[in-house]
């Protein structure tokens, strides 16, 4: 019998070892190759916790979010004031990370292709239709371009990667903001939807003649050309990591860090960079997930952060990252 509750004993303290809580969330594709990284290197460090991820692209992160069927949201663009009145419980927007978004194409015999942001809008506005169009050999001199019809990729799904090119465009020209303005998911003037980052560089590689817009990293992993973007400072600049961190350099993160760094001055700023966000429920029933959900917080900022470059993600600014932890310490 003293056998017995010592085996029963012994089987329910590893019952209790074994016990694990998992956190369950959804949102941008942009982020998401970090985000993978992170969550499974948090969970090597800590067995207890899992962090389930499901990358379905920014808008379903603010619904399901909002609908309280996960315990966190992600997303490329910031909620709006709606969105967060919709949500309603106070909800936090934690900066992650800075990526940026890259013009890909697949074009026959052209490796390199600049592109000003009249001539991005005026591609996605359907007004510039062919690779060899005067706008594009303007910014191309000597360029050998084809007489192929352009065939323009955008997601098909509410996208957080789609806010940060929109916003850009927005800001470069008044047509597009005047039209379809920006926004995670807009009424496209021509083009192709394809869902998540994934998906724009699938039919990218796989279709001639094609562009699109992508994170950084899903270009360099498929091994998708991507253009230089003249900046706000009329120099031609393409994505990498320190290009990204030089259009955060002069950003001013308000309280709430939802911020637009799109177009940022300076010579070496790429101009269609953007910080990414956490959604955090700024109030928890479950303690125990909050507890976890903070001490996941806290190990992005000491040990996630220093793993961004080897995906191409700029790690936020000292500044921001002090930010972030005072702005943890008020979750309840």
């Amino acid at each position: 019998m003293r056998g017995l509750r010592l085996l029963l004993s012994v089987l329910l303290m590893a019952g209790c070892a074994m016990a694990q809580t998992t956190l369950n969330g959804a949102g941008a594709t942009f982020p998401n190759p970090i985000y993978s990284k992170w969550f499974s290197e948090f969970h090597k460090n800590h067995p207890d916790v899992a962090i389930n991820y499901q990358s379905v692209g920014s808008g379903a992160g603010i619904r399901q979010l909002t609908a309280q069927t996960v315990d966190f949201g992600a997303s490329d663009g910031p909620m709006t004031d709606q969105q967060l009145a919709e949500a309603k419980r106070p909800v936090f927007h934690i900066p992650t990370v800075l990526g940026s978004v890259a013009p890909a194409f697949n074009v026959s015999g052209v490796n390199e292709l600049r592109f000003s942001g009249a001539t991005l809008a005026g591609i996605y506005l359907g007004k510039i239709t062919n690779w060899n169009d005067k706008a594009i050999a303007a910014d191309n001199p000597g360029a050998k371009l084809p007489d192929k019809q352009i065939v323009v990729i955008h997601r098909s799904d509410a996208s957080g990667t789609s806010y940060i090119w929109t916003d850009y465009l927005a800001k470069v020209s008044p047509e597009w903001n005047g039209g379809p303005g920006h926004g995670t998911a807009v009424k496209w003037p021509v083009g192709l939807g394809a869902k998540g980052n994934e998906g724009v560089a699938g039919m990218i590689r796989q279709m001639d003649g094609t562009i699109g817009y992508v994170e950084l990293i899903y270009a360099l992993q498929n091994h998708i050309n991507y253009g230089a973007v003249k900046n706000a400072a009329g120099q031609w600049v393409k994505a990498s990591l320190e290009s990204t961190t030089a259009a955060a350099a002069g950003a001013k993160m308000p309280a709430d860090f939802r911020v637009s760094i799109t177009n940022a001055p300076g010579a070496n700023a790429y101009p269609i960079s953007s910080f990414t966000w956490l959604l955090i429920p700024a109030q928890w029933s479950d303690q125990g997930k909050k507890k976890d959900m903070i001490d996941f917080l806290n190990w992005m900022l000491d040990s996630g952060e220093p793993m961004t470059a080897q995906l191409d993600y700029a790690p936020l600014p000292k500044q921001v990252a002090d930010m972030v932890r005072a702005k943890i310490k008020e979750i309840r």
